[in-house]
């Protein structure tokens, strides 16, 4: 099976811890601080890989991690900083927030490499808060955690010009002889299982990319047979060319086919409807004029080239009688075609971003929950991982150090949720084993 979407798990890396030490040398009582900073975190990047045609590498693996920043080290030692998470994709890919579907990314046009998350802040070591007043800081800043996000990946094929029919009426010939494109070709249904891109030379020097999209069957949109894991590819193309079989070898009507598979694109989404068209009767070299020149159910036979002109003509769309095994007409089709393109805009669809990590995800701020007692109202207690953690790198039995851990409280909007839960002077503050008396 063609893999055109995934769903994976993406972390960026932990900054490292900063580090507390101070200089311990021969001769020197008192050595100051010389605590390292921790290293930054690994960022999650994005990057187009113009070797690849499918989502496959994220089929069978769920989740990818950047590496953590080293903490630091003594002697003013920074800690290495973690590796860059390098995922290669194909041009075309989306990238959408699994939970809603916003847009992360489009990894299309000139966009070839962008970052989804950035790795962690590493912490600042204590010989940053060394002062005329404070020449013994115990405390260092933990590193910044790392960040993880569900996304969904979405391949929607780049190509200007979309072949699209029913399965067997011969679009992966067509392609092969208008293009560079090699697909497999035989006689019999769905022998394309993944969309065929070939660029179209012309003789002017001017060309474009046609994609041969797998052939549809009724109630595609709905994702019968193969319908949703193709439609999407058929988003980007500027015009689309029907291709039908003329000659009925199957005993398809090229008429009803064409309106068939446009209802298709139209109930998936109404806009692939309403793209530009062409159609590309196939198989003129295989056309039988009945001996009685009537049809089966006793009517006049018409030629089916014919038909398509006078159904299809006034509603401006172009039909060509072409043969793709013998090449008649086809200089006629791709020509055309060309014109059509010239007229369109050139940029290539690019879906905007939607959704943005940095705004939504936690970065600086502590994660906490405060709440007054249900039995004692004039205490309060505050928790949260990154409160307990500060507390493990802070030394509170110093005058100093536990000063920084109020301003810590104050500079991150402890302090203030606690007053609207209506804490005053006096009332004790509980976080974890640590109760202190809180004074404004």
């Amino acid at each position: 099976m063609f893999a055109d979407r995934a769903k994976i798990i993406v972390r960026s890396g932990k900054g490292g811890d900063g580090h507390v030490s101070f200089r311990r040398e021969k001769f020197v009582a008192s050595g100051g601080p010389d605590g390292g900073d921790g290293g930054k975190g690994g960022d999650v990047v994005f990057v187009v890989d113009d070797g690849l045609n499918t989502l496959i590498d994220y089929r069978h693996r769920r989740k990818f991690s950047a590496t953590d920043g080293e903490p630091g080290g003594k002697k003013r030692c920074h800690g290495a900083d973690g590796q860059d998470l390098i995922l290669r994709v194909p041009a075309g890919t989306v990238i959408r927030l699994a939970e809603t579907g916003e847009v992360i990314a489009d990894m299309s046009g000139e966009n070839r490499r962008q970052v989804i998350l950035k790795g962690g802040r590493g912490g600042n070591g204590n010989m940053h808060y060394a002062t005329s007043t404070m020449q013994a800081p115990e405390y260092a800043q933990p590193g910044q955690e790392a960040r993880e996000l569900e996304i969904k990946l979405e391949l929607k094929t780049i190509a200007d010009v979309g072949l699209i029919g029913y399965p067997n009426v011969g679009k992966s010939t067509l392609l092969s002889h208008i293009s560079n494109a090699k697909p497999k070709i035989a006689n019999y249904h769905f022998t394309t299982l993944n969309p065929e891109l070939g660029v179209v030379d012309l003789e002017d020097g001017s060309g474009f990319v046609a994609a041969d999209i797998p052939g549809l069957i009724e109630g595609a949109s709905q994702g019968a047979g193969l319908g949703h894991e193709f439609l999407r590819h058929i988003d980007r193309c500027k015009v689309l060319i029907h291709v039908v079989d003329a000659a009925s070898t199957e005993g398809r009507d090229p008429v009803e086919d064409v309106y068939r598979i446009d209802q298709e694109l139209a109930a998936y989404d109404v806009a692939l409807s309403e793209k530009p068209q062409v159609i590309a009767a196939n198989k003129i070299d295989s056309i039988t004029i009945p001996e009685d020149g009537k049809n089966p159910d006793g009517t006049a036979w018409e030629n089916p080239v014919s038909r398509l002109k006078r159904e299809f003509g006034p509603k401006d769309i172009a039909v060509f009688p072409i043969s793709a095994v013998t090449g008649e007409g086809l200089k006629d089709l791709i020509y055309y075609v060309s014109s059509m393109l010239r007229k369109l805009p050139k940029e290539t669809k690019v879906y905007e971003q939607e959704y943005f990590p940095e705004e939504h995800l936690p970065g600086n701020k502590l994660s906490f929950t405060c709440w007054k007692d249900a039995k004692d109202p004039h205490l309060f207690h505050v928790e949260g991982p990154k409160i307990d953690k500060m507390l493990g790198y802070t030394n509170l039995e110093s005058e100093k150090g536990f000063r920084f851990f109020q301003n810590f409280l104050k500079d991150n909007g402890i302090l203030k949720e606690l007053e609207k839960l209506g804490i005053e002077d006096g009332d004790t503050v509980k976080l974890y084993e640590l109760h202190f008396e809180y004074y404004k």
